[in-house]
């Protein structure tokens, strides 16, 4: 009998030419023998480990603060140096994970890099999760989130409430995106001035048989195959029926909501099943007059900006981009 460890992610002849290098390597390096979560029986246990391996170390910020919601808490970065006159600007942040992994630890190179980068606070939220939190908590979380700091952030983060910026990577990106939705719906007495986001999920219907999309022709990409993104929509949206609605799927936000909501930036990979339905948003967006930017990071997988820590050459262009 062989010890060697069977190899569970392999890296498909077809995409091996069009990886970026230091993706390439790390995964060779680290990933081969990665068991992925949806292969694995359902514990909670499995968060135990990274949602993506190969974060980097967060950095050095003048402050960090919980905060409890009704269900969930929020985590609070403050940058080093003298707030604005105003106050801070606020940056909401969703980490990504299929809104079934990851956790308030998740991703804090990304908030720690944001906060002392852009000079503002990040709120990180630690939405409730699925399985055992279906849609639409994790709306709910994300709104309750920006009330509570559009109530406390002036005196408990010395935030200036007026300028309120909204993001997330993957699943947090579709959070974020219906809550700069939800923001216009709702009439919050505040106005977003920016939403970001990073590999979003805008569109939870697409399969491998949706003609000339991302899902079919990057369907042996790395890391988030179809079959793993499909595992984290039935987590979480196991009603097919509901998959068409706005708050699970903000590509059919009706116009009157999307046009109102804040300029945008869209970063994805080019070889990312998710590719297409994060383009298409920048669309929908930039057709109903919308300021938007759309970055297709070349030779990227979906995993790209949570592996900040082996330096790939397109996450380093995101930050250097922005």
């Amino acid at each position: 009998m062989s010890d060697t460890p069977e190899i569970t992610q392999p890296l498909h002849p077809s995409i091996l030419p069009l990886l970026d290098p230091d993706y390439r390597a790390f995964h060779e390096a680290n990933l081969l023998h990665f068991v992925s979560p949806h292969l694995l029986p359902w514990s909670p246990a499995i968060r135990d480990r990274p949602a993506v391996p190969g974060g980097s170390e967060p950095l050095k910020v003048a402050a960090v603060k919980d905060f409890k919601l009704t269900h969930t808490s929020v985590r609070t970065f403050t940058p080093f140096g003298t707030a604005p006159e105003k106050g801070w600007p606020a940056f909401v942040f969703f980490h990504g994970g299929g809104w079934t992994l990851g956790n308030i630890e998740s991703e804090a190179g990304f908030s720690t890099n944001m906060a002392e980068r852009a000079k503002c606070v990040v709120i990180s939220v630690d939405y409730r999760l699925a399985p055992e939190h279906k849609y639409p908590a994790a709306v709910e979380d994300a709104v309750e989130s920006l009330q509570w700091l559009i109530k406390n952030g002036k005196h408990e983060l010395k935030v200036d409430t007026s300028r309120i910026a909204v993001g997330g990577s993957s699943s947090g990106g579709n959070l974020a995106a219906v809550l700069a939705l939800k923001a216009v719906q709702l009439s919050l007495p505040t106005t977003l001035i920016f939403q970001l986001h990073v590999v979003p999920v805008t569109d939870n219907t697409l399969t491998t048989s949706t003609p000339s999309s991302s899902w079919s022709s990057n369907q042996h990409t790395p890391w988030l195959s179809p079959a793993r993104m499909d595992w984290f929509k039935n987590n979480y949206i196991p009603d097919p029926a509901q998959w068409t609605e706005w708050e699970a799927s903000p590509i059919f936000a009706p116009d009157e909501l999307l046009k109102e909501t804040p300029p945008a930036w869209i970063g994805v990979g080019e070889l990312d099943i998710l590719r297409d339905e994060g383009v298409g948003y920048g669309e929908r967006l930039r057709g109903l007059g919308v300021e938007v930017e759309v970055k297709v990071y070349k030779g990227a997988p979906h995993p790209i900006m949570a592996m900040d820590g082996m330096c790939c050459a397109c996450f380093l262009a995101m930050f250097a981009g922005r």
